[in-house]
């Protein structure tokens, strides 16, 4: 049996850790596959000599050198990133150089898409206050004071707790909602199967088109940007970020959108233009925010988003899941194995 070999470009020793040892599980189901663990972290002249011949290159990790690489490897096709998003890569230079770039094939799509959600329901909800009253020992620092003269502790001793005031009309369901989903690819388009379910009226904009069964099974209606904007009451990103959608949320939009709406960004930092958000945010021209990016990452302790009542930030840790880790492994390497056997790759991204 011919056998074709793939290169992980990875820090030291990485064969060693989970995520290698997944990666390794993956090549042995392929069985003509061999895995080349290469540090990346040595020189480039290693890298290349490492990789001779090599087709495919899984990457683990943010490589700024990954252009150079490829104009010293004839036989490279193939970049395998494990992320979604590609933009840290000189796609349309590689382009050029018949190197294609692929991402993980929606491989966190479900963990996004709960994460997104679960966002909308913190912010709807103040969940981080919630917590943090609890864990302070403030406990019921919200509750409707007419509705604590009964109320018993678990210790069976009257309460003499003093319930502080809260304002109802800041705490809200999902029911009956308007969500608008900016990308409804495979991230956006499971936002929207789940929260049909929750009862939301659901709405989208895309530049890109889908086949007619695709859209009937989220239950979204496209519409306009504008239109977006105007009516939803959470409107949140599933957009990579490209030179196109950088700061494509910025001050102009926010005007648009209702007082009384969220913004849901657990695409790309720079998609929304902070400095604008902060604004709507201290203008109340938006009601909140739910955050897992932000410009910098990681984020400033002087970023005004942290002190922020309504914000709720999360350490663009959305795809962090288990079953995440194992199908992104699993497509990484069926991926990298097709190209070095001399198919065409899938989820291959527009060099834009």
């Amino acid at each position: 049996m011919e056998r074709f070999s793939i290169a992980v470009l990875a820090p030291k020793d990485y064969d060693k850790s989970e995520r290698g040892k997944d990666l390794i599980h993956f090549a042995e189901i392929e069985k003509d596959i061999d895995l080349i663990f290469v540090d990346g972290d040595s020189s480039i002249e290693n890298i290349v000599e490492k990789c001779v011949n090599v087709k495919s290159i899984i990457t683990q990790g943010v490589y700024k050198y990954i252009t150079d690489l490829a104009m010293k490897l004839n036989s490279l096709k193939l970049i395998q990133t494990p992320s979604a998003g590609t933009d840290w890569l000189e796609k349309s230079k590689l382009y050029e150089m018949g190197v294609s770039v692929s991402n993980n094939g929606g491989g966190n799509a479900v963990a996004v898409a709960e994460h997104a959600i679960a966002l909308m329901f913190a912010v709807n909800r103040k969940f981080d206050l919630q917590i943090s009253n609890v864990k302070s020992g403030n406990y019921q620092d919200f509750a409707i004071p007419d509705l604590m003269d009964n109320i018993k502790f678990t210790n069976n001793k009257p309460s003499t707790y003093t319930p502080g005031t809260w304002n109802r009309k800041e705490y809200h369901t999902l029911v009956g909602k308007k969500v608008g989903i900016i990308g409804l690819g495979r991230i956006g388009s499971r936002v929207a199967k789940r929260l049909a379910g929750w009862e939301c009226d659901l709405i989208y904009h895309d530049i890109a088109n889908f086949p007619s069964q695709y859209i009937k099974e989220t239950n979204a209606k496209k519409v306009n940007l504008h239109e977006l904007l105007s009516t939803s009451d959470i409107v949140t990103l599933h957009v990579p970020l490209e030179r196109t959608t950088k700061h494509m949320i910025s001050s102009e939009e926010f005007n648009i959108m209702k007082p009384n709406s969220i913004l849901i960004n657990t695409s790309r930092g720079p998609v929304v233009d902070e400095k604008a958000l902060i604004e709507a945010l201290n203008q109340k021209e938006i009601f909140g925010a739910g955050l897992d990016v932000t410009e910098t990452e990681p984020i400033e302790m002087d970023n005004p988003l942290l002190k922020l009542e309504n914000v709720i930030l999360t350490p663009h840790f959305a795809t962090r899941a288990y079953e995440s880790e194992i199908n992104i492994a699993s497509f990484a390497v069926r991926n990298a194995s097709k190209v070095a056997r001399g198919e065409s790759p899938e989820s291959v991204v527009p060099p834009v």
